[in-house]
């Protein structure tokens, strides 16, 4: 990010990782274990706040002042999310809790099946925000409630996606996440960053609508895991 010049991107969306020490291996995730890429690169849970820090002020920096960005995180370190977002300069706009259709159950403690999503931005009085892109403001359901009340509610109930083929990467957001936080905060033609890109959904998704997509992998397989999949077109995202 340090080579992208200020004030360029219009909207950072990413999952950075958690400092968990997190293995994507059958027994947790009901996955063969040899299908999945290895190669996740982990942070240290002492050196978390600092390399949240640093990444966060290279999005603050190249970030629009109508720009916005969405960061998903687990609990396990979440403070230290918010206190680099607030020590960065970032304006939090919405904490959002995506619920998933399961989670890891154990023996001694309540099932985690939620991921924490905030939303801030660069500068409050600038920010872009397309309320009724998703539902007009006088839609209704058939029982007669408001639509795009609802759409915007800050608790998200959307399921994981499941893999198809031999080859996955250890984690990918859903696109039906990805699309509803674009049709919110971007309109065609917006540049769409994810700074740890992972399989390369952000920029799959940001494509299939019209986007154009910047993203920095460091794992060289999962680099070309998310080229092949942008050079192929194999995701259609649904209207």
């Amino acid at each position: 990010m340090q080579d992208v010049a200020a004030n360029k991107i219009d909207l950072i969306v990413t999952d950075p990782p958690f400092a968990i020490d997190f293995k994507a291996t059958k027994q947790n995730y009901n996955r063969t274990a040899s299908r999945v890429m290895q190669g996740y690169n982990e942070i240290k849970q002492k050196d978390y706040y600092e390399f949240t820090a640093r990444w966060m002020e290279q999005a603050f920096r190249i970030l629009k002042e109508s720009g916005s960005m969405y960061v998903f995180s687990g609990w396990n370190n979440l403070k230290d999310i918010l206190n680099a977002l607030d020590d960065t300069g970032f304006t939090t706009i919405n904490h959002i809790i995506w619920k998933y259709q399961f989670g890891v159950v154990t023996s001694k403690k309540f099932v985690t099946s939620h991921y924490h999503c905030i939303y801030v931005c660069k500068n409050e009085k600038k920010r872009r925000f397309y309320p009724y892109t998703r539902f007009g403001k006088n839609e209704k359901t058939a029982e007669g409630r408001s639509l795009h009340y609802k759409d915007k509610e800050d608790v998200w109930n959307i399921k994981r996606e499941y893999w198809t083929g031999d080859q996955k990467t250890p984690t990918k957001l859903p696109a039906e996440i990805i699309k509803k936080i674009l049709e919110y905060s971007s309109k065609e033609g917006d540049v769409v960053c994810d700074p740890f890109l992972g399989s390369g959904q952000v920029a799959v998704v940001s494509k299939m609508m019209g986007r154009r997509y910047l993203g920095f992998e460091i794992v060289k397989r999962y680099h070309q895991f998310a080229k092949k999949r942008l050079d192929e077109n194999i995701y259609r995202v649904k209207a």
